[in-house]
């Protein structure tokens, strides 16, 4: 039988083995601070249409409603920074969405993740998450010791910068907790907001996601994207990676070397003529195991048609 620390070795060694880039684990707890900053900003109204974030709040804030018995909290990392960079910049895509839906890349290392874990300790109650689930993953990233919040809303580690997908796994183990980030390395840059298309950032690490080009052109379902926002989307067509581009932490980002994140050719190579005559067929196909889906065809033309408007001008 495993004592706590030994769990917790074993935990990070199984994370290392399935390619995760970073582990780190917090005891399971209420976020009592994290819930009254979550409900200041959605009383603000700073989720625009994205009302499932309003939703199953409690949960978002106690992992122990969403697994009953919940001990500990892991925090895996999993690199997405790319080798190679979007040639097209006409029609910007973030470098998240260069591959396969990492949702179902990490949801899969995931199952193995918990499958090994039981085969060495025994059974035990575990859930795992990864951007699908009322879930504060950057908080219990902070928590799990593996960086600070940065003053752009993201994850920000001190060796790679902030290019990673966050997955989280909820388990009633005993494990022995990482101390959680103490410091905050920011300072006084302002990079990010600074840069911000939409200045969608605003003070004390608050983002306006009703603002941010990622809502535009992911989350919002409209027909049309407001003609307010016109001429402030610097040629994002999918997602915005400015305010992580321009951040100096980032200048220590390391190519991944996970495979199943190695770029779909057509975001690579289609330039503005391709992405103009792309068919929905071929969206279909180019585009089936892609992050791109979520915003279907109509999302994607919808996109291009605003950024071509804005060109025109």
């Amino acid at each position: 039988m495993l004592d706590p620390r030994g769990i917790s070795m074993l935990v990070k060694t199984t994370a290392a083995s399935l390619g995760f880039d970073a582990c780190g684990i917090a005891k399971a707890r209420h976020l009592s601070e994290d819930e009254k900053r979550l409900e200041d900003w959605l009383h603000k109204g700073m989720n625009g249409k994205m009302h499932y974030m309003e939703n199953y709040f409690d949960l978002r804030v106690d992992p122990t409603k969403l697994l009953p018995g919940a001990r500990s909290v892991i925090t895996l990392l999993f690199n997405y920074f790319p080798e190679v960079k979007q040639e097209n910049q006409a029609q910007k895509i973030s470098k998240y969405a260069y591959g396969a839906d990492y949702h179902d890349v990490i949801r899969k290392k995931l199952n193995s993740f918990l499958a090994q874990l039981k085969a060495k300790v025994g059974d035990f109650a575990g859930r795992g998450f990864v951007d699908s689930a009322p879930v504060l993953e950057r908080a219990w990233a902070l928590q799990s010791g593996l960086g600070w919040v940065g003053k752009n809303g993201n994850l920000l580690t001190k060796t790679q910068g902030s290019f990673f997908f966050i997955a989280t796994l909820v388990t009633d183990l005993d494990i022995t907790a990482d101390a959680p980030y103490a410091l905050d390395l920011c300072g006084t840059c302002t990079k990010c907001i600074d840069a911000c298309p939409t200045q969608a950032i605003l003070p004390e690490k608050i983002i306006n996601g009703s603002k941010c080009i990622s809502y535009f052109t992911i989350e919002l379902k409209d027909a049309l994207i407001p003609g307010e926002m016109k001429d402030k989307f610097d040629h994002w067509m999918f997602g915005c990676d400015t305010c992580q581009d321009v951040c100096p932490w980032n200048r220590f980002s390391r190519p991944h070397n996970h495979a199943e994140l190695a770029p779909i050719a057509a975001i690579l190579q289609l330039d503005e003529k391709g992405w103009d005559e792309l068919t929905e067929e071929q969206f279909k196909i180019i585009f089936k195991d892609s992050p791109i889906k979520r915003s279907k065809f109509s999302g994607i033309k919808r996109n291009l048609q605003f950024l071509k408007d804005e060109s025109a001008d």
